[in-house]
């Protein structure tokens, strides 16, 4: 190669940027090698591999060289099976099929399958299939792997395992994309049988197994692979450590870490997001600030994901301040997943007007949101009461950023317009609704006709949930709940039974407390048994007496969901589970420390009423985390100002 030739190829190896591209394009063309098939190739490589943006452009190239060969189509097919937009391989490829004189290699037919693996189309992958067969390839190694990979990306593991049966000869990557394409399409038990049967397996194969056991939720089996394995990479503890955290195992995610500490592995940023993560779910603070300080001594705190976890785990778990301080923090530029975040959590403490402005600033910094921050905005709104705001951003994603809200902006509005007590509004909304509403829209309007006692909508409401999802507990259970609420015993009475009748079982209520550094859970009506249970109801006897005594507490046995005698109501609603989180953590925690509560179920009136009083009379600060959002007491009133 000549020193000018030589020259442009450097070029075009070191060149990062379409426009930069553009130029050496044009210094090609004067010099006459853009008829050079090696520099046409190499363009077309540079704008579909290296440079974000330029796919584009090679595609014109391509369109526009007189004589393109297969590299060049392998690699626009390629670039665009690695793009956003997947099915544009697909077209590529037919279009170098029509040529007469190019024919499609191995390198086309596993890039093309992996696009239609990419966006999950069965029906392609058939006949991208069949044209492997009618080219001698379908056997081939690399062609047959990537089709295993394809049917289990679409659940079909009987082809994918026929494809693989078919081979003459399997490498370690075939071996390990039929195990994943087993627990792809659920099929655990097809999944042990191929690990069994490897005689050969290397540190991917061990993870493959762990991966999917942990998605499968089998956490047991996965730990005892994990004890079994004959050496842990940084995949293997991390892919342990997110298991634990997404089966809701938190305790057994924060042991995972510790023990990768002692065996002297360094965490990637998967493992610290798993962690963070499993700190966010349990309400972990005081453990997570712990974490918080090893990723600023280990020098991870420029990791952009890291700290979108350290965010979300703030706002989790109680401190909204701290969570914006390491938001404010970032030395590297924010990510639509920071600034969404951000906004997710003021959202989830009603802080409305802060995330509205924070939406702006986010837009003012060139950073365009995507339909998740529009979710984080609108249900800032809902908790808000900002009725007005959330309207006028519900228009604006199609006004203004030509976006097509999803069933999620629609339950958004219909939760903006339930919780403010405007039901009516509600209904008319979902009838008017271009999408068909799903069982999730119609139970959040059943939730705000609970809130708001209205039993006539509540049972039209149910009606249509009945024609969707019949048996859902919590449906049953909130329609009982305006029965109670309005004195129909026997309306309660029929719905319970019918419960029975048919073994639905209402979910438990529980709530998770962090005491130096571990957790205790306590579940409602939870009998005096152990030491813990027993030191917990000793407190929570004291407490209630001493809110009557000094505060005037009187029990909202509204809340109690039998037609039984006052006396036993009052015990009902004593033992939700957030009074016993909240007595054990007063018994144990030193005078004026916060108290930070986790709770599945939505707070009820008395349990929310005792937590205001109690944070004035014991002088301490409660956080409650609910089903939907957080509640701040402190002084004797919430932060939600009894909106939620």
């Amino acid at each position: 190669m000549s020193i000018a030739l030589h020259h442009h190829n450097s070029l075009l190896t070191s060149c990062k940027t379409l426009r930069a591209l553009t130029q050496i394009h044009a210094s090609f063309i004067k010099s006459g090698l853009d008829t050079d098939s090696y520099f046409t190739g190499k363009l077309i490589l540079q704008c579909s591999i290296s440079i974000p943006g330029a796919l584009p452009y090679a595609r014109r190239l391509l369109l526009s060289y007189p004589r393109p060969d297969a590299f060049m189509f392998n690699t626009l097919v390629r670039g665009y099976s690695q793009s956003n937009n997947p099915q544009s391989s697909i077209s590529v490829f037919v279009e170098m099929m029509r040529k007469a004189r190019i024919f499609p290699d191995s390198f086309s037919f596993a890039f093309v399958i992996k696009a239609a693996a990419s966006f999950g189309s069965l029906r392609t992958g058939f006949q991208l299939h069949c044209q492997a067969l009618k080219h001698g390839l379908g056997s081939h190694m690399f062609v047959a792997t990537t089709l295993i990979g394809l049917y289990g990306e679409c659940g079909c593991v009987e082809f994918a395992r026929k494809v693989f049966d078919e081979m003459p000869k399997r490498n370690l990557v075939a071996w390990n994309a039929v195990v994943t394409a087993c627990f792809r399409g659920n099929d655990v038990a097809g999944a042990e049988e191929i690990f069994g049967e490897m005689s050969v397996r290397d540190q991917m194969s061990w993870n493959v197994m762990l991966a999917g056991y942990t998605k499968a939720g089998e956490v047991g089996s996965a730990k005892r692979l994990f004890s079994d394995m004959p050496s842990k990479d940084d995949v293997s503890w991390s892919t342990m450590i997110v298991g634990f955290a997404h089966n809701g195992s938190f305790h057994e995610a924060f042991s995972c870490f510790r023990e990768l500490l002692r065996a002297e592995m360094r965490p990637n940023e998967v493992s610290l997001s798993g962690v963070l993560s499993a700190c966010s779910q349990s309400g972990a603070f005081e453990f997570g600030k712990a974490l918080h300080g090893f990723v600023d001594k280990a020098g991870y705190s420029w990791i952009v994901s890291v700290n979108n976890a350290l965010i979300d785990m703030y706002s989790r778990c109680g401190d909204v301040s701290l969570a914006r301080l390491v938001f404010e923090s970032m030395p590297e530029k924010k990510s639509i997943v920071s600034w969404t975040s951000m906004i997710a959590g003021l959202a989830m403490y009603g802080h409305g007007e802060e995330a509205i402005r924070l939406f702006n600033e986010m837009t003012e910094s060139s950073v365009n949101p995507d339909k998740i921050s529009f979710v984080s905005l609108l249900y800032a709104c809902s908790h808000a009461g900002l009725i007005r705001e959330g309207e006028d951003y519900f228009s604006k994603m199609k006004r203004v950023y030509n976006m097509k809200p999803e069933i999620e902006h629609y339950g958004c509005m219909v939760d903006l317009y339930g919780r403010s007590g405007k039901l009516q509004k509600a209904y008319s909304f979902i009838c008017q609704m271009p999408v068909p509403p799903t069982a999730v829209v119609w139970r959040t309007l059943l939730g705000a006709c609970s809130s708001h006692g209205d039993t006539e909508l509540a049972e039209e409401v149910k009606h249509k949930l009945n024609e969707l999802d019949p048996n859902n507990p919590g449906d049953l259970v909130l329609l009982s709940n305006v029965y109670a609420t309005s004195g129909k015993w026997k309306d309660v009475a029929s719905i319970r039974k019918s419960m029975i009748v048919n073994k639905i079982k209402k979910v438990t209520g529980w709530s998770l407390v962090e005491v130096d550094k571990a957790m205790y859970k306590f579940t409602a009506g939870e009998k005096k048994k152990g030491r813990i249970i027993t030191e917990a109801h000793e407190k929570l006897k004291e407490i209630i007496l001493r809110l009557k005594d000094e505060a005037g507490y009187a029990p909202e046995v509204a809340n109690a969901l039998y037609d039984i005698e006052e006396e036993e109501k009052e015990d009902q609603v004593s033992k939700h589970s957030e009074k016993l989180a909240l007595a054990f953590a007063l018994a144990r925690f030193p005078q004026g420390a916060s108290i930070r509560i986790v709770k599945n179920l939505r707070i009820c009136r008395d349990c929310h009423a005792v937590m205001k009083l109690t944070s004035r009379v014991y002088g301490v600060e409660i956080v409650v985390r609910d089903r939907s959002r957080f509640h701040s007491f402190k002084d004797g009133s919430c932060s939600c100002r009894d909106y939620w």
